[in-house]
């Protein structure tokens, strides 16, 4: 025999049952809000910050390693100097801003980023420093995610698609060494 069910306690399962759908819909609406920001883009690479600079093995001098940080508004100068390695997929520097002026020079750099270089395979074009004449290194972080390449200075050994890119690096790291 069952137990007579009481009015209130009829109440408080429809109250109860109401709530959890009501949590679910919440969930369901704030994860929905969540991946449509996510899926909005503006632009086949939105970079968040470009490191750029070069490096010669063998040198001697603060001119050797020189890398460069540029955000949206700032251009920072790395004073680790440290030789870098594309493997390890970020550059471990200790970077300090610049002044305005230095920035104003470098800036449309970050636009000029090569969409055909994220889809390189190899973090290593060319044979970077391989003679002694120096390697750039380039890193760039696209939604987060990082990817870093060393580049050979001699256009012969790298495809003719990055060489406008190239000479840019160059001009810029002499622009801000005036």
């Amino acid at each position: 025999m069952q137990a007579a069910i009481k009015p209130y306690q009829s109440l408080f399962f429809k109250a109860s049952f109401t709530m959890k759908i009501m949590r679910i819909i919440s969930i369901f609406t704030f994860f929905s809000i969540v991946v449509s920001f996510q899926s909005c883009s503006t632009s086949s690479v939105e970079t968040d910050y470009l490191i750029f600079g070069h490096f010669y093995g063998e040198c001697v001098g603060e001119g050797c390693i020189e890398i460069f940080k540029l955000t949206d508004t700032v251009l920072y100068e790395d004073s680790n100097d440290i030789y870098p390695n594309p493997a390890n997929q970020s550059y471990d520097g200790n970077f300090k801003a610049l002044s305005n002026e230095k920035f104003v020079l470098v800036r449309e750099l970050k636009n000029n980023f090569p969409d055909e270089l994220l889809d390189e395979k190899d973090s290593v074009i060319g044979q970077p420093d391989a003679g002694d004449w120096g390697g750039l290194y380039v890193e760039v972080v696209e939604n987060g995610t990082k990817r870093a390449w060393n580049i050979d200075t001699m256009k012969d050994n790298v495809p003719s698609k990055y060489h406008t890119f190239v000479d840019q690096i160059q001009e810029k790291i002499a622009l801000i060494n005036k």
